[in-house]
């Protein structure tokens, strides 16, 4: 259920300096260092007993707890840095004071994240964590694992080895290939409906299970740590949204430190540029033009340039992007599970094809499966983000008068959130009865930057391991993909209560076009 099930603090780890008169300042620089599973602290921020908060960030130190931690070993990814946004996604009903209190070691000095694009003001999002999490009660279901997600992973899995088995002994090239295909497709869908949730935590109540769930991302020959430095530091925290200062840098080929990179940037909007422009920031090039007709055709490498290159140059340049990978690769044992399995699945997804079918063609059957997974995952994927309708936040953006603007808009300039908000005041005959809600409230961004499609079908979020479920997903990551349909209506009556968008399609076929459709557009647009 979501209710909370933390375990009792322990006396004796390090945060647990309650006895303390006067807590340590921490700067970002000192607390940056602290960023791996030998020595993890991080910040959050600070709320009194209530929940209220109150400004600034507390540092919790977090190296001991881990072990104890309901979620496993997922609560160092928050090592170094300013982990808000985690704390408050996945915990649906909250963390106790008492236990914040044990950890905390210090106070982030003045200051510190006062730059943050978000705010956390509205009761927008405790409102409707507290609504999903009554659903979710109601309908007798468990917020993380359920028996039909255990059933669909068993299914998958065997697939996956029984098309690899065929493209293996397959005599006929044809057949081969076709099981190849199969293996891809299978490989791709174990992505979305067992790693996906298994790195999310939200696969099964065990430990072990969610990271076994979460390893079948490297069976398949990705790696898992790469997907959560990308994914849930990355993406989910600060969905397309683009740290403007940083860009500028890049343009101008000027670096700095990790430390000095802003962490509010997503990798997803930014990691295909120059070849694709999927943000408004980006400078526009010639061959934009044509990205809605060759865009279909990258998507089908996408598992190829993850497998071949990012993984490789994550783990030996120590960083993906702004994002450092201390927090996983600071461990021997994550550096020998990352060479090991890659070596592993290049044996039995490369080397047995080659063994039984010659080099040409067991290299061919290799790419081949892999183009099945990147197309089929990056067509789920991207629909969510990159349409018609979907804003973008400008992060370091300000006014004439200086003053920062925290506002998403779309490729057009507007924000939706205006005209949603005016139909809820314009409809109530005493305004004041309407919860405000600021543009940059984190959870109400969320729904300004995420699309659904097929919202309700059980069907489509059991294929889509709830990727069309866009909005449930970024609003509650914690929460097993196999809910999503059953709280999808909470949602958006949520959402249209407090004049928040709520943006969904009639299906993916429909949300694929309005996709090309965008990047036509982005392409021949000018840049902000």
């Amino acid at each position: 259920m979501c209710k909370n099930n933390l375990p009792a603090a322990d006396g004796k780890l390090k945060g647990a300096a309650a006895a303390a008169t006067v807590l340590k300042t921490i700067s970002k620089s000192e607390l940056a260092s602290h960023n791996t599973p030998r020595s993890a602290w991080c910040a959050v921020h600070s709320t009194d007993a209530s929940g209220k908060y109150t400004g600034g960030h507390v540092v919790l130190d977090i190296t001991s707890f881990a072990s104890k931690h309901p979620g496993g070993d997922l609560i160092l990814l928050a090592a170094g840095k300013d982990a808000s946004v985690l704390f408050e996604t996945y915990h649906p009903r909250g963390v106790p004071h008492s236990l914040v209190k044990k950890l905390q070691i210090g106070v982030m000095e003045k200051g510190a994240y006062d730059n943050s694009f978000y705010s956390w003001d509205s009761e927008f999002y405790k409102v409707l964590k507290q609504r999903v999490c009554e659903r979710i009660e109601e309908k007798g279901l468990q917020r993380r694992g359920s028996g039909e997600i255990l059933i669909k992973a068993l299914f998958l899995l065997a697939g996956f080895w029984y098309s690899l088995y065929h493209m293996y002994t397959q005599t006929n090239f044809t057949n081969a290939a076709i099981a190849s295909v199969s293996m891809g497709i299978f490989a791709a869908m174990i992505g979305v409906n067992i790693q996906h949730d298994g790195n999310h935590g939200a696969f099964a109540k065990s430990k072990f299970l969610n990271k076994f769930a979460g390893w079948t991302f490297d069976m398949i020959g990705g790696s898992a740590f790469t997907w959560e430095l990308q994914h849930m530091l990355g993406h989910h925290p600060y969905t397309n949204v683009l740290d403007e200062v940083e860009h500028r840098r890049k343009e101008e080929e000027v670096d700095c430190k990790l430390e000095d990179k802003d962490q509010e940037s997503d990798p997803d909007v930014f990691s295909s540029f120059p070849l694709m422009r999927m943000h408004p920031l980006h400078e526009v090039s010639w061959f934009h033009r044509y990205q809605h007709i060759y865009a279909p055709f990258l998507f089908a490498l996408m598992t190829l340039a993850k497998v071949f290159q990012q993984d490789f140059e994550i783990i030996l340049t120590g960083k993906l992007y702004h994002i450092d990978a201390s927090v996983r690769y600071g461990s021997i044992w994550n550096v020998m599970r990352f060479w090991s399995m890659k070596l592993i699945t290049m044996f039995y997804m490369m080397g047995l094809p080659i063994y039984f079918h010659g080099t040409v063609k067991g290299v061919g059957l290799f790419v081949l499966g892999h183009l099945a997974a990147g197309e089929l995952l990056a067509t789920m994927f991207i629909v969510n983000h990159v349409i018609e309708g979907v804003s973008y936040g400008h992060k370091s953006v300000t006014n004439d008068e200086g003053v920062k603007v925290a506002k998403p808009a779309t490729i057009m300039g507007d924000t939706p959130m205006e005209r949603t908000r005016e139909q809820v005041l314009n409809g109530k005959a005493d305004k004041s009865t309407v919860p405000s809600v600021p543009f940059d409230d984190w959870a109400a961004v969320q729904c300004q930057t995420s699309v659904n499609w097929s919202s309700g079908s059980w069907f489509w979020n059991h294929f889509s391991g709830g990727l069309s479920h866009q909005i449930e997903h970024h609003l509650f990551p914690s929460i097993c993909h196999t809910n999503y349909c059953y709280i999808q209506e909470v949602v958006q009556k949520t959402c249209e209560e407090y004049g928040v968008p709520y943006q969904t399609e009639k299906s993916l076929w429909v949300a694929y076009g309005k996709m090309l459709n965008h990047l036509k557009f982005l392409g021949r647009t000018k840049q902000l």
